[in-house]
């Protein structure tokens, strides 16, 4: 597994063009028995089990790099100048390649549970919209009762999973403004359409504004990344551009915000007689992990790695796709633990991100579980509900 994490990070691939990192995957489970269904454009599935199961489990893992450079010094470092993998996802894909080696070989206990594994190696995460929307949308997880996945978090320890029951991510949009106007010489400002001033108080005011319209408990952060107006100091431009993205914790806020937006920036724009474009690109909502989802995951944890491995965590202000996946079905998303005990802290989306690769031997030991506890959870639940429909009125535990 690790010689097969490594050959993923030195090779990165980015969203939509993860060919060679299908292929790999592929081969490498195909070597082993198991039959893939490659997708289009890249990504593939694995199914597990009795296909006319009781309960159907999905374990997904994202496969995609980032538009980012390397800046570490390992031996097995990105080849490709510009791309790596600093989110972790090739932890996340080689965990996943590990569980359905495990549960391959355990296939027949699967069958004997009236369980069915679907594995999602999902393309596109850190695209807008991601590949769980894709996946969606093509019916890949219709007929799965539950889903779960794990995301690498250099924050925590080696051997410790951050779970949480509800919402554990926040919903992310990206939100980009290209103003357009007559521009001209810096000296008579008057006589022009001033681009550049226009677009520097939409990139202050908005976020401001929103601070003001929004309820304060949706915390919603609207970040700019990119801002681009003009190319000599003495010249008004005639376009200027912005790009960020906008985040909240609140699902109902982030289903409601793209009319406010709207009215925000032609209200700040509408002074300087300047055209205002909006393109506010929906991302994810928050992913919100079910009660059950969170109680399997806790069993499952304490199962491969221990008791000691089960440890709360907080929301955070990141998004990810993965919520879509868990649109009317039960489940949960993990925070796998890659930090070396008394390590050095490192952090997602950085060049200089490195990961303790025995948690790709806990990751899959943990993925290759949680069917067999989600299962189990599941049953348990539904002989609590029926126990409860059997209480006479009177001696109802709420009454």
């Amino acid at each position: 597994m690790i010689e097969l994490r490594r050959d993923l990070h030195a090779n990165p691939e980015l969203a939509w063009l993860e060919s060679r990192t299908s292929e790999v995957i592929a081969g490498r489970l195909a070597a082993a028995g198991c039959k893939t269904v490659s997708l289009d454009p890249t990504g593939l599935t694995v199914d597990l089990g009795a296909p006319d199961a009781d309960y159907a489990v999905g374990l997904r893992a994202d496969i995609d790099a980032l538009p980012l450079q390397e800046r570490t010094d390992l031996p097995f470092r990105s080849r490709v100048p510009g791309v790596s993998h600093a989110c972790g996802h090739d932890v996340h894909a080689t965990a996943l390649v590990g569980a359905v080696l495990a549960l391959a070989d355990h296939e027949q206990l699967l069958i004997e549970r009236g369980l069915r594994v679907r594995a999602l190696f999902q393309p596109a995460e850190e695209s807008m919209p991601g590949g769980a929307r894709v996946m969606l949308d093509r019916g890949l997880v219709e007929g799965l009762d539950a889903c779960f996945a794990l995301h690498c978090d250099p924050h925590r320890d080696l051997g410790q999973v951050g779970i949480r029951e509800g919402a554990i991510t926040a919903a992310s949009d990206e939100v980009r403004v290209i103003v357009t106007g007559s521009g001209g010489h810096t000296s008579r400002p008057h006589l022009t359409q001033d681009v550049t001033y226009a677009l520097a108080k939409i990139i202050t005011d908005l976020p401001a504004a929103l601070s003001r319209r929004l309820d304060p408990r949706s915390a919603a952060a609207l970040v700019w990344g990119s801002v681009h107006s003009g190319a000599a100091p003495n010249v008004i431009p005639d376009v200027g551009e912005a790009r960020g993205t906008l985040r909240m914790l609140d699902a109902i806020a982030w289903s409601n915000i793209s009319p406010l937006l709207e009215e925000l920036v032609q209200s700040i724009a509408a002074p300087y007689c300047v055209h205002a474009e909006l393109r506010h690109t929906r991302g994810v909502p928050p992913v919100v992990n079910s009660p059950l989802g969170a109680r399997t995951l806790r069993s499952a944890v304490a199962a491969a790695i221990g008791p000691a491995g089960v440890r709360d965590t907080e929301q955070s202000m990141g998004g990810e796709d993965f919520a879509w996946l868990l649109q009317g079905r039960e489940g949960a998303l993990a925070r796998l633990g890659t930090r070396p005990p008394g390590g050095e802290t490192f952090d997602l989306h950085r060049g200089d991100l490195v990961v303790d690769e025995g948690a790709i031997r806990l990751g899959a030991a943990l993925l290759a579980t949680i069917p067999f506890a989600a299962r189990l959870q599941a049953q348990q639940a539904e002989q609590a509900l029926l126990a409860q429909q059997a209480l006479p009125a009177d001696s109802h535990p709420l009454r």
